[in-house]
C-alpha cells in the first residue's frame, strides 16, 4: 500500500519516532522530574486558562507538533479563512464566521465585497427587533404583549443557540420564557405548546432555506396552533425567521421586517454568533449577545496574530493530533463542571464531529482517520456512570474537564471544583502496587488503575457572556486547525446530505405506496413493511396500547 503524503513528511515521521520512544514514560515521571511543569505546560489568555501539563507531552513533543503544523500551512489556512477565500472547496464557498462577531471597524470581504456593512445591519434589526418584543412593545394578534419565545430550528440552528440561551440564563428576563424545539416527533412541541399562551408566544423559524424538513414540520404545527386560536391573519404577529428565502418565508405568512437573513459563508454549526442568535437577543438583551461577540472575537484576534508557538487554538489542536494519531486515542471527553455548561458537549459534538468526521483529504485522497468521536456530559454525573471507562478501560480516552472558578454558592463550588480536579489527577496517577500493599493479592488487580491518562483542564474566571464566547471560539478554531493539518474539508457535511436525500426518497413508501420499495434493500424494504403494518392496525384499533 502507498505510503500517504502526510504520512511521509519529516515532521510527521519524526513524531513517530518520539511517540514510540515516549509509550513508556509515565506521567507521573515527567511530574516528579520536572516541578516547573505547570507553568511550563500551561496557558492564560484574560479570563481563560488552559492547563495541558497532564497531557503525554514534552518540551520536544510540542516542538515537533509545532513543526508539522508549518509543515501544513496552518498559517497560510488561517489567513485565508480571514481572508474570506473560499477555503470550502466542495461547495465554492468561504467560511467567514469571524465576519459574524467582527465588531472592529475593519473590512471583511467575500468575492471581493465586504460583508461588514450587511453584518452590521443585521446586527442592529435584531436588536431593534428584540427592543420591542423586550419593552412590549411587538403585541400579539390579540393585543398582549410576547412573554414566550419557542426557536424551531434543527442542527446549528437548535443546537447552538440551545446550549448559549441555557448557559446564559442567568442573564435572562425573568418574564420571558425561551424554548427549543427541533425534533418532528410531535412529542417534543406538543409538550412545549402545552405550558404557552397562543396570545404571547412568538416563535422564531430558524431555516436558511426555509425547505428544511424537521424545521419546516415543527413551523407548520406551530402555525396550525396559532391559527386555530386565533386566525390566519395571526401568523404574522407571531413568527419571525431566519432564513434567506424571503418568498417562502412571506408565502408563510411571515412579516418582511420579521425576517433576518443568513449567508452561504455561514456554515450552521457556526452560526449562533449570526442572526441564528436572535431568541437569545430577545431573551438576554442586545447588551449581552454583544459581550459574548466580544470574546469571540478577542479569540479571534488572539488566534490570527499570535505565533503558533504561543497560539492556544494551536496547541489544544495539536495536542488532538498527537493523540489521535500517535496515540492511537480516537476519541475526547468533554467533561464540564458546571452546570450551566451541560449542553457544550452536544454543541461541540455537531462543530468537531460534523466538521472533521471525513475520510478523504481535500485532494479526494482517502485519509485513515479524522476527527476523534466526540462524547460528554456534565463531570459530576459522568462521575457515577462512564468515568469508570475512563479510569481502567483498556484503551485510554483523552479528557477535557472545563469549569468556571466564580459564581454560585462557595460550598456547593468547593465540593464541585475539588471533584474535578481530583479525577484528572487520578487519571494522570493512578494507583501502583505500592499503593496496594494493604490488599489483597487476589484484589489487587481491580483496584489498580494505569494512570498516565490524558487530560487538559480549561479555568474561567467566572461564566459570562464574554469568556463563553471566547471558550467556543476557541474550540471553533482548534477543529479548524486540525482540519488543516489533516487536509480535510471541516466546512462541508456530504454525509448528512445523504441521509437527508433518502429520507425524502422514502416518504412515498413510508406513506403507503409500496411500490417506491422495490430497488430498496431487504432490511430497509422490512422495515418499513413492519411500520405500514403497525399503522394499519393502529388504524384498526386506534384505543390500544399495545400487549
Amino acid at each position: 500500500m502507498t505510503a500517504h503524503p502526510l504520512t511521509t513528511l519529516p515532521a510527521w515521521q519524526a513524531l513517530a519516532a518520539h511517540a514510540a520512544a515516549l509509550r513508556e514514560v509515565h506521567l507521573r515521571d515527567l511530574f516528579a522530574t520536572d516541578p516547573d511543569r505547570f507553568a511550563r505546560f500551561s496557558f492564560t489568555l484574560g479570563p481563560l486558562t488552559a492547563d495541558y501539563s497532564k497531557q503525554r507531552i514534552t518540551a520536544e513533543t510540542l516542538g515537533l507538533l509545532m513543526e508539522l503544523a508549518h509543515a501544513r500551512h496552518v498559517e497560510a489556512g488561517r489567513t485565508a479563512m480571514f481572508a474570506g477565500t473560499p477555503i470550502n472547496t466542495t461547495e465554492n464557498r468561504a467560511a467567514l464566521h469571524v465576519a459574524l462577531r467582527n465588531r472592529a471597524e475593519r473590512a471583511l470581504n467575500v468575492n471581493g465585497t465586504d460583508v461588514m456593512p450587511e453584518v452590521r445591519a443585521v446586527r442592529a434589526r435584531m436588536a431593534e427587533f428584540a427592543g420591542l418584543i423586550r419593552e412590549g412593545k411587538w403585541l400579539g394578534a390579540t393585543g398582549k404583549s410576547i412573554r414566550h419565545i419557542v426557536n424551531i430550528g434543527i442542527g446549528g440552528s437548535h443546537l447552538g443557540p440551545m446550549f448559549v440561551a441555557d448557559a446564559l440564563k442567568d442573564y435572562q428576563r425573568a418574564d420571558l420564557s425561551l424554548a427549543f424545539v427541533s425534533n418532528p416527533d410531535r412529542a417534543q412541541i406538543d409538550e412545549v405548546l402545552a405550558t404557552l399562551d397562543p396570545e404571547a408566544t412568538l416563535f422564531i423559524v430558524a431555516s436558511k432555506t426555509f425547505t428544511t424538513a424537521e424545521t419546516t414540520f415543527n413551523a407548520q404545527v406551530a402555525r396550525a396552533w396559532i391559527t386555530a386560536k386565533m386566525g390566519e391573519s395571526a401568523v404574522a404577529h407571531h413568527f419571525a425567521a431566519i432564513s434567506t428565502n424571503l418568498k417562502a418565508a412571506a408565502a408563510f405568512g411571515i412579516a418582511e421586517n420579521a425576517v433576518f437573513p443568513m449567508w452561504d459563508w455561514v456554515g450552521g454549526r457556526y452560526s449562533v454568533w449570526s442572526a441564528i442568535g436572535l431568541a437569545i437577543v430577545i431573551a438576554c438583551g442586545p447588551e449581552v449577545f454583544d459581550q459574548f461577540l466580544a470574546g469571540g472575537e478577542a479569540m479571534d484576534r488572539h488566534f490570527e496574530t499570535a505565533p503558533l508557538e504561543q497560539n492556544l487554538p494551536v496547541i489544544l489542536a495539536m495536542i488532538g493530533v498527537w493523540h489521535t494519531d500517535f496515540l492511537d486515542a480516537r476519541a475526547l471527553a468533554i467533561l464540564p463542571y458546571d452546570h450551566r455548561l451541560k449542553l457544550l458537549p452536544a454543541h461541540l459534538q455537531q462543530l468537531d464531529m460534523e466538521s472533521n468526521g471525513k475520510c478523504v483529504m481535500l485532494d479526494g485522497t482517502p485519509i485513515t482517520g479524522s476527527g476523534p468521536i466526540i462524547f460528554g456530559t456534565g463531570g459530576s454525573d459522568g462521575q457515577h456512570s462512564f468515568f469508570q471507562l475512563l479510569h481502567q478501560g483498556p484503551k485510554p480516552i483523552p479528557c477535557d474537564f472545563i469549569a468556571s472558578l466564580k459564581g454560585g454558592d462557595e460550598t456547593s463550588r468547593d465540593l464541585l471544583l475539588g471533584n474535578m480536579f481530583a479525577q484528572s489527577e487520578a487519571l494522570m496517577k493512578g494507583r501502583t502496587a505500592a499503593d496496594l500493599a494493604s490488599t489483597p493479592p487476589e484484589l489487587q488487580a481491580h483496584r489498580s488503575f494505569s494512570g498516565n491518562r490524558s487530560s487538559t483542564t480549561l479555568l474561567l474566571e467566572e461564566l459570562t457572556p464574554y469568556t463563553l464566547g471566547k471558550l467556543i471560539a476557541l474550540y471553533e478554531h482548534k477543529v479548524f486547525v486540525q482540519g488543516t493539518v489533516w487536509g480535510v474539508n471541516s466546512f462541508d457535511q456530504w454525509g448528512v446530505e445523504l441521509g437527508k436525500e433518502l429520507a425524502k426518497s422514502l416518504e412515498p413508501a413510508v406513506r403507503g405506496n409500496t411500490d417506491a420499495l422495490q430497488d430498496r434493500d431487504s432490511s430497509t424494504a422490512g422495515l418499513v413493511a413492519a411500520y405500514l403494518r403497525a399503522k394499519a392496525l393502529h388504524k384498526a384499533s386506534p384505543g390500544s396500547k399495545g400487549a
